[in-house]
């Protein structure tokens, strides 16, 4: 058997298997967070078979421009400092409800890999932010996903149509393990709503070297909003630069025309 179709069979056994989140460690992860909430209001989601934690802000404007529901990466939380926290207090300045959600998490060593299974675990999650955000009256929805939650995303959109979805912010997005390729290509160029697809300057070679063909993909809709941007001096992590992330969002968020 040749190396290509043998990981074909691989990336078929990571997709049909079963395997579970670690449940245990996402309680672990909320217990310590929630005393720790300074502005929005933790608010427990239910995903059909458990709950889950999420932070719910809202905007004080007077005329609210919609919500985004921010989804960390790998093993984090909805309140972890990078990425998530940036976006989630400083958007409601700007006019933006914010929804940050737990998404489901594996042992802290797990990689990629081990990830791929539980994708479909993270579907009803974003479903039931959705409907949180729909039974508020809140229209115009915008997902923004960071690393491994690009990779649960985007497998929702190519099940399920992303229905609900009205804009997609995809940060670090393509990213994987070492020798680790990505099971399924991300469904860019079906995507019938506005993509930003933005990453640190000081990326992964996962992300950097994919980016050219995201590019294509979401330029290749004809949707003229979808755009490409690299946040300056960031890693993938966008560690310390939170303000930078937040101002490139907001100035594509306000070229939206939802």
């Amino acid at each position: 058997m040749n190396t290509k179709l043998a990981l074909i069979f691989f990336l078929s056994f990571l997709f049909f298997s079963v395997n579970a989140s670690d449940l245990a460690r996402e309680k672990r992860l909320a217990d310590e967070i929630v005393d720790s909430i300074m502005d929005g209001e933790p608010e427990y989601l239910s995903d059909g078979k458990n709950k889950f934690l999420s932070i719910y802000m809202e905007t004080e404007s007077e005329k609210p421009k919609g919500a985004v529901i921010i989804m960390h990466g790998r093993g984090y939380h909805p309140n972890w400092k990078d990425v998530v926290h940036p976006l989630r207090i400083g958007l409601p300045e700007s006019g933006w409800h914010t929804l940050a959600i737990q998404m489901p998490v594996l042992d802290k060593k797990a990689k990629y890999y081990d990830y791929v299974p539980i994708f479909p675990e993270s579907f009803s999650r974003i479903e039931a932010a959705i409907k949180f955000l729909k039974s508020k009256n809140i229209k115009n929805i915008v997902l923004v996903a960071h690393s491994c939650s690009v990779h649960m995303s985007m497998a929702w959109f190519e099940k399920t149509g992303g229905k609900g979805a009205d804009a997609y912010i995809g940060i670090g997005m393509g990213v994987t393990d070492l020798k680790q390729y990505m099971a399924k290509p991300f469904p860019l160029d079906k995507l019938k709503i506005p993509v930003l697809d933005i990453y640190g300057q000081h990326e992964f070679n996962s992300v950097t070297k994919s980016a050219p063909l995201r590019l294509k993909m979401i330029k290749s809709t004809g949707i003229d909003q979808s755009e490409q941007r690299i946040v300056a001096d960031a890693d993938h992590y966008i560690a310390d630069r939170g303000d930078a992330l937040l101002k490139e969002v907001n100035d594509w968020l306000d070229k939206l025309k939802l």
